[in-house]
């Protein structure tokens, strides 16, 4: 049970669902923000790329619920799926991404430790690899964001499924209808 009374059967509202159900003005700016972040049109990064990015500091945070949802929306939309998603998240240094994903999940992990550990070595390096600014800035934003949202579900306590399949129909309406819809 959430530390507070969400007014609401947390299992049928489970993660950050339920607290958007109980703070609904708080919750429209922050789809928005996610849906921004993870699946508006992007020049170079696809939805699936921006979700593992997602899940990767989401399971470095050790966030249950978020690193779950968002491991399943990345499995999605990536074509190696959830097997790809694994191997992030177990060692991004022998995953099969390319050299600039790998770069700019290790700009994600800094900013998982602390902003100030985003370093001029490690954007170099990624710019190395063919990363743009753009997607360096909008690695760091989905970080960023995804410590707060991940501190925003385990802060108060939320439930989190077990079942993998409750993750992957998330998955479903979200690749579906984007972030905020019914």
């Amino acid at each position: 049970m959430a530390h507070i009374d969400l007014g609401l059967d947390e299992k049928a509202h489970p993660g950050i669902n339920g607290p958007m159900l109980f703070r609904p003005e708080t919750a429209k700016p922050l789809n928005q923000l996610a849906e921004t972040l993870l699946r508006a049109p992007h020049p170079t990064l696809t939805p699936g790329e921006r979700e593992l990015i997602a899940a990767y500091v989401s399971g470095l945070n050790d966030c249950t619920f978020c690193c779950s949802s968002h491991s399943a929306f990345a499995a999605a939309q990536l074509p190696a799926g959830m097997h790809l998603v694994d191997q992030v998240r177990a060692d991004v240094g022998t995953a099969p991404v390319s050299v600039k994903l790998r770069a700019l999940l290790r700009i994600a992990a800094a900013v998982q430790r602390s902003g100030r550990e985003v370093t001029t070595e490690l954007v170099d390096a990624a710019r190395a690899e063919g990363a743009t600014d753009l997607e360096i800035h909008d690695t760091v934003l989905i970080a960023a964001a995804f410590c707060m949202f991940n501190r925003y579900v385990d802060g108060l306590g939320t439930w989190a499924p077990q079942d993998p399949e409750a993750y992957a129909r998330a998955a479903e309406h979200i690749v579906a209808n984007g972030y905020g819809a019914s």
